[in-house]
């Protein structure tokens, strides 16, 4: 019951939503013809000439309104040729009948008001049409009924210029939440990547750490029960260190250390039988460029003990006050293919946005080598020694 209660609910949430992102439509104008009353009033009560032709004009002017107003809250058809030739027709129309028959059929100008203002609705064309619509319309007004045409004009232009505010802001703020919902679904997106990425290449690394690891355990444990332990200890850590760097990756705040990664990097060749070289000068880092190259690192020393087969692996870090650059280099025969893995991919992608870039193939002498370069800003000089 709760549960059907609950869904229930949210269907009437669902609907109510759909309705206000609709807006307002031209039956919200409708009720405004009841101005239009007192000129029927003065047919009826055979006051005005030519009765004939003001009642033909009384369902010309309504037909005219309403087929103008609904056109006005369609955004495909508000700009189209035929709206404005109906827009023209009402105004024509508006004008003859003031001028032919004065008193209450004056009231229809505040009415073309509407019309105009539902029509235009913002920018330099609602000035240009709705100040002389207002003038004429006084002069119509003044002519016919003197003085206490005041309310008439006043009335003509506070319905232009509020029709067409209140439709404008309307109209901005269902753009507004349509843009709002549009970024959220963005950011989701981007959010996904970002998790996808950062969980292919934590476990991608560590996976293959673990893989090589058991196989050395499996080796040496008949011969060496003591380094087969310390092997097995390795393995808990690197699993332990998984973990923390996972949550870090779900919550989005993992920000790698280079020097940790180089570390980890050596570890992992050397207990996969490849020879580490690690070199790094340069200048400090910013966060976010150590963490993006510590990805570098870690996809690119993965690679190379799961695919490449190589017996040395080179990591030199250089830098200047300008750029740093990142070269991972084996004597191996790369990964499978010719095209990309979808690890550097996603890298490449990263290192582009952060405007760097990232390449990587095969050495004309042999073997595979990844180079990324990026921007750096540096805070004050760091100098470290080339470590084997």
């Amino acid at each position: 019951m709760g549960n059907g209660w609950i869904r229930r609910s949210a269907g009437v949430r669902e609907r109510a939503r759909a309705r206000s992102d609709r807006g307002p439509t031209g039956l919200s104008l409708l009720p405004w013809l009841l101005m239009g009353l007192g000129a029927l009033s003065h047919l009826i009560g055979g006051e005005a000439p030519n009765p004939w032709i003001g009642g033909l004009g009384l369902l010309a002017f309504n037909t005219l309104y309403i087929a103008v107003v609904f056109r006005a809250f369609d955004a495909r058809t508000r700009e189209a040729p035929l709206t404005w030739v109906l827009l023209a027709a009402l105004g024509a129309l508006t004008f003859a009948l003031a001028i032919g028959y004065g008193r209450e059929w004056l009231l229809f100008f505040p009415l073309l008001g509407l019309a105009v203002g539902a029509v235009v609705r913002r920018g330099r064309l609602l000035t240009t049409i709705a100040l002389p619509l207002v003038v004429a319309a006084g002069l119509v007004t003044f002519w016919r009924d003197g003085w206490n045409s005041f309310g008439i004009v006043y009335g003509t232009f506070i319905s232009v210029m509020v029709t067409a505010t209140i439709l404008a802001l309307d109209e901005t703020v269902r753009q507004l939440r349509a843009t709002r919902e549009e970024l959220a679904r963005t950011a989701v997106e981007k959010e996904r990547l970002r998790f996808s990425r950062d969980l292919h290449d934590l476990l991608g690394h560590t996976l293959s750490v673990i893989v090589v690891k058991t196989e050395v355990v499996r080796r040496i444990a008949p011969h060496d029960l003591d380094a087969a332990l310390d092997q097995v200890r390795d393995i808990e850590s690197v699993g332990r260190q998984a973990l923390t760097e996972i949550r870090e990756a779900v919550t989005g705040y993992r920000e790698g250390s280079l020097a940790t990664e180089l570390d980890r990097a050596r570890d992992a060749l050397s207990s996969a039988g490849i020879e580490p070289v690690v070199r790094r000068s340069g200048p400090l880092l910013e966060p976010s460029a150590e963490a993006l190259l510590s990805w570098v690192v870690r996809e690119s020393t993965t690679n190379a003990v799961r695919h490449s087969g190589a017996t040395r692996c080179e990591i030199d870090v250089t830098g200047t006050t300008e750029r740093v650059r990142l070269t991972v280099t084996d004597d191996g025969r790369g990964p499978s293919g010719t095209a990309p893995g979808s690890g550097l991919r996603g890298l490449r992608e990263r290192v582009a946005a952060a405007g760097g870039t990232l390449d990587s193939g095969p050495v004309p002498r042999g073997g595979f080598r990844v180079t990324a370069e990026l921007p750096v800003e540096a805070p004050g000089p760091h100098e470290g020694e080339p470590t084997e």
